[in-house]
């Protein structure tokens, strides 16, 4: 009885440990959430602009032609750009953008295209590793703080590729695959198509009004400069919402942990307690056993 008591004990101090590191990546992510959000808010103001820059670009030129628009003839290599974490204990938030990034591998597999994976986080680059995927371009250490340089350095290598034919090792179309922040409860992965950029014709009015721009040396030039900035912009803010998703993924599931730690001490230390209740009903037995064979031996021996 004794054993079975210092073993729920032992148990016991186990799960107050793992308990109080649940606690504290809990805590910390906590303080750095608030942060997150405050650097995707102070983001988008810059892609909202660069994007109506674009559009209005687009609606001057008339008929479009660009590299960066025009999709390719004969489509055979599609880059997959996957945005995971560096470290753990966020839940599922890498497992479900690995598997939307399986789906949109499999989809782009039906249609003929060969994927190249190109990934972000030390989770991702992991995951590919362990089952000998090859991957085009590999990023890690900056999936919960990233800077625009992050960003710079990943658009650069993806618009390489993208301006190298596909004979060549390039690729005709890049697709994103990251974690959207919805709040501190909700983030959901999505797939976005960055190149080439889809030109959708609305018929109607515009839904507001439409700034008006001169375009200095003229229209193509301009957006030759203003589309590596947009797909450069739309990449950070990805990265940022990723950021943003894993710190919130992390707080979660850290607060489920140390609940469940919690009621999982409150059931050792009930049987803690019943243990200790057997281990006293079994003492006083024997003390009262032997306190009446004590009794009948001088008894007897009168």
């Amino acid at each position: 009885m004794g054993a079975q008591l210092r073993a729920v004990r032992r148990r016991i101090r186990s799960v107050q440990s793992t308990a109080k590191i649940t606690r504290a990546q809990e805590l910390i992510a906590s303080s750095r959430i608030i942060k997150a959000q405050q650097r995707v808010h102070a983001a988008a103001p810059y892609a909202r602009e660069l994007s109506r820059a674009v559009e209005a670009v687009v609606n001057r030129s008339g008929q479009i032609d660009h590299p960066l628009t025009r999709p390719a003839e004969r489509r055979t290599r599609a880059a997959v750009l996957i945005l995971t974490s560096d470290r753990g204990f966020c839940g599922g938030y890498n497992a479900n953008v690995l598997r939307e990034a399986q789906s949109l591998g499999a989809t782009l597999a039906d249609g003929g295209m060969q994927v190249v994976p190109y990934v972000s986080g030390r989770k991702g680059i992991v995951w590919h590793r362990f089952r000998d995927r090859a991957m085009a371009g590999e990023w890690s250490g900056f999936s919960d703080t990233p800077v625009h340089a992050n960003a710079t350095e990943i658009t650069r290598e993806l618009l390489e590729a993208f301006d190298r034919p596909a004979e060549e090792g390039g690729v005709d179309e890049i697709h994103l695959v990251s974690t959207e922040f919805v709040s501190m409860l909700s983030q959901r992965p999505v797939v976005r198509r960055l190149l080439p950029l889809e030109v959708v014709q609305v018929d109607g009015p515009p839904p507001g009004p439409i700034a008006i721009y001169e375009f200095e040396p003229s229209p193509e030039d301009v957006l030759n400069a203003l589309l590596p900035w947009y797909v450069e912009s739309r990449v950070f803010h990805a990265l940022l919402d990723s950021a943003a998703a894993e710190i919130a993924a992390r707080r979660r599931a850290m607060k489920s942990a140390t609940d469940n730690a919690n009621e999982l001490i409150e059931q050792l230390t009930r049987e803690a307690n019943k243990a200790r209740q057997a281990e006293i009903t079994q003492e006083i037995s024997e003390i009262v056993g032997g306190a009446n064979a004590l009794a009948e031996a001088i008894s007897g021996s009168k």
